[in-house]
């Protein structure tokens, strides 16, 4: 197969339909959905409400995707929201955007969802260890070695060798660890509200519509939006999707419509295990519903399931992420060995074994901790400037060789950006320390640019 004439690079297009949606699944069904809902509940109080919530946050990512489908048909590219910022605002709004992309984006996350993962692995056979898992074996300053964070570094390693293998291997992994999540899901839900021990009467009277304007309700559906993120992931493989122009658009709107009913479905089943009082405040509502499903015991056998879940998470992770830094060092705006392509599987190694290296350094430092402070702030603005720049490329007339075009333009973008704009005051509001989190990591991007820019002049001014 040659590579993308297209795009000049050394990426193929490899990717099916198929694939690509798993991708965008597999990004979003996180640990997000068994641990929220319990906060939720508390703060809207009412089981009706609480699906509305997660009904509401599916229609805004749906919003995004309908909005990056446009984008993805226009510029079938890696590099996702680098390429779009790039082509609406120019190189430097490009760059900041993949600069946040390498540290909040993807290796944050990465890290964070590794250490959660060891987290849980070691919570399933407690007693199985010689050494508790939180045991030091090696700790200077903010540098640490234990037993957790060896067992999140190897994920990480093991995860990131795969993906530089070959994209087709890889993305067969990313659609197995996929599909038994899925069916692990299903599998629980079915089985939850046919043969589990849960009443209907869990879900009430009839909601109150005044709460959909409450105060409890609109900072829940912040907390929802996190769970969504990851919708946008197959933007990231622009390059290497088969049709882009009509594959793109279809895995991001599919796989967010997919997610979405998985989310209500799952909630459904854990307001029928639970209802209000069973679930308000719970963290752990995942392994609590299963146990009030099952019986004793079950708690232990759901930990395991949504510690094997992780896994999906960290791989569609790694698999996405390097085309970004990939995307930068092609236009001679990063490190120029991080556009280097693996022969003959085509895969861009060192961008992924830099994404590994800085995940892996979060791990041993625990730094992630304050960098998950705002990552809703920075990929907020990230994305609601990269919709903005979809309107403006419109104005252009981008879209008039588009093979797609954004259902509900312009009703759909606008509330796309209000709500980001919101999620950003909102963040900004309760926790102030996270603007300068923010800023600083946008001050940060923008030196890095400069240099990265004036090297980039002179290499073209050389004879």
């Amino acid at each position: 197969m040659k590579a993308d004439s297209a795009t000049g690079s050394g990426l193929k297009r490899e990717l099916g339909l198929g694939s690509a949606t798993i991708l965008v699944i597999a990004n979003m069904v996180g640990t997000g959905i068994f641990t929220t809902s319990g906060f939720i509940m508390e703060s809207v109080g009412n089981p009706m409400a609480m699906l509305a919530c997660w009904f509401a946050g599916g229609i805004l990512a749906l919003c995004g995707a309908l909005c990056y489908g446009e984008l993805g048909a226009m510029f079938p590219r890696a590099g996702g929201e680098y390429v779009f910022l790039r082509e609406s605002f120019g190189r430097a709004m490009g760059f900041v955007s993949g600069w946040i992309s390498l540290i909040v984006g993807f290796s944050a996350p990465i890290a964070a969802s590794a250490v959660a993962f060891a987290t849980y692995f070691y919570r399933i056979f407690p007693e199985a260890w010689p050494v508790s898992p939180d045991t030091s074996f090696f700790e200077a300053g903010f540098f640490a070695i234990s037993p957790t964070t060896l067992l999140a570094t190897a994920v990480i390693v093991v995860f990131s060798l795969i993906h530089c293998y070959s994209l087709v291997f890889g993305s067969h992994v990313q659609n197995l660890l996929t599909a038994v999540k899925i069916a692990i899901i299903l599998i629980f839900s079915i089985t939850g509200l046919m043969l589990g021990k849960g009443s209907t009467a869990h879900f009430g009277s009839a909601m109150d519509p005044k709460l959909l304007w409450s105060g409890g309700f609109a900072t829940s559906l912040i907390f929802v939006s996190f769970a969504y993120s990851g919708w946008n992931a197959a933007a990231y493989l622009g390059a290497e999707i088969k049709n882009p122009g009509k594959n793109i658009p279809f895995a991001l709107i599919a796989g967010t419509l997919v997610v979405m009913a998985i989310y209500l479905l799952l909630n459904g089943v854990f307001i029928y295990a639970l209802g209000v009082e069973g679930m308000r405040g719970i963290m752990e509502v995942g392994a609590v519903s299963a146990e009030a499903l099952f019986g004793t015991g079950m708690e232990q056998a759901f930990s395991a399931a949504i510690t094997f879940c992780l896994l999906s998470v960290i791989s569609a992770m790694i698999m996405a992420g390097p085309r970004v830094y990939y995307a930068m060092a092609a236009d001679d705006l990063f490190f120029e060995p991080l556009k280097r392509i693996k022969k003959p599987h085509g895969t861009p190694v060192f961008s992924i074994l830099l994404q590994a290296g800085i995940a892996v350094v979060m791990v041993l430092t625990t730094s992630f901790d304050k960098l998950l402070l705002y990552i809703g702030f920075t990929l907020a603005l990230a994305a609601m400037l990269t919709v903005i720049g979809m309107m403006v490329l419109r104005r252009k007339g981008f879209h008039l060789k588009s093979p797609y075009k954004t259902f509900g333009y312009p009703v759909t973008p606008i509330l796309f950006i209000l709500f980001n704009l919101w999620i950003i005051l909102f963040c900004i509001k309760e926790n102030p320390v996270v603007f300068f989190y923010g800023a600083g990591t946008i001050a940060a991007g923008i030196l890095a640019f400069f240099y990265f820019d004036i090297r980039r002049k002179r290499k073209q001014t050389r004879p």
